[in-house]
């Protein structure tokens, strides 16, 4: 039986888990929440301890004062595997997700079992200065100026998924951004723009990285190249999929999961 729980101290943290044995994290995107993973639970925790999160500032967590880190991420995600007993995790990671999962194997190493990296990227240091600005501004002023996330929701949902997606993957997606906290969801943006680039060779643990075949913000050659550049990484294209591969092929996907963490048993 899937159950929510409140892991504190502030800010408190919203989880969704359910099921036994190793602890399989679930690591949401910039305009995602728990609620993303609805269609894989279920199938994951027949296996697994199942876990997943509503980040700081997302959802039904709190939210906070000041700048978003990837630090302070990776301290949620420790304190999480300590809230449920563990040692160590396999996280997978969508789209910003897999920043905090990289993050996180890079400060805490000996606390992850295995990473699944999905429709994701090391960084945005090929940009310039000028491009990461215009990027932010574009997604900031219109909030600011008094829209809300829900009133781009729809668009940006279709810009993100696959031509060939599902309306219920598309009404998923578009829903999870309605939620979004539209003050933490701008310091997302900053924190992405920002943050240094992940060092792929320091990563040791085993990963399979995940793309969709018409992710149109991070596309096949970027995770062929997170493939190339961890040791030992496997890299799957799902076809059909864009760049929600979990929302959109959620079949694909849970075989895809529970393939990779049974080969490491």
């Amino acid at each position: 039986m899937q159950k929510t729980t409140r892991i504190g101290p502030t800010p408190f943290l919203a989880v969704d888990h359910a099921g036994d044995g190793e602890l399989v994290l679930l690591l949401h995107g910039v305009g995602g929440n728990r609620r993303n993973w609805r269609d894989n639970i279920p199938v994951l925790s027949e296996r697994f301890k199942v876990v997943a999160w509503d980040a700081r500032g997302w959802g039904d967590s709190d939210d906070y004062e000041g700048p978003l880190t990837l630090a302070d991420m990776s301290t949620d995600i420790a304190r999480v595997l300590d809230h449920f007993g563990y040692e160590k995790a396999h996280l997978v990671g969508l789209s910003m997700g897999g920043r905090n999962a990289m993050h996180f194997s890079g400060t805490h190493p000996q606390r992850v079992s295995s990473l699944m990296l999905c429709d994701t990227l090391v960084g945005f240091s090929v940009w310039s200065e000028e491009k990461k600005a215009e990027f932010i501004r574009a997604r900031r002023e219109p909030l600011l100026n008094g829209m809300e996330p829900s009133d781009i929701a729809w668009p940006i949902a279709r810009s993100l998924v696959s031509p060939r997606a599902t309306h219920d993957a598309t009404e998923q997606l578009a829903d999870s951004f309605s939620r979004l906290h539209k003050l933490m969801y701008i310091k997302a943006i900053e924190m992405l723009m920002r943050e240094p680039d992940q060092d792929l060779g320091t990563i040791r643990a085993p990963t399979l990285v995940v793309v969709g075949e018409d992710d149109p913000i991070t596309p096949v050659a970027q995770s062929e190249q997170i493939a190339h550049g961890i040791p030992s990484a496997r890299l799957a294209i799902v076809p059909g999929a864009g760049h929600l591969v979990n929302i959109e092929k959620p079949v694909e996907f849970n075989e895809l999961v529970l393939s990779f963490l049974s080969a490491l048993k």
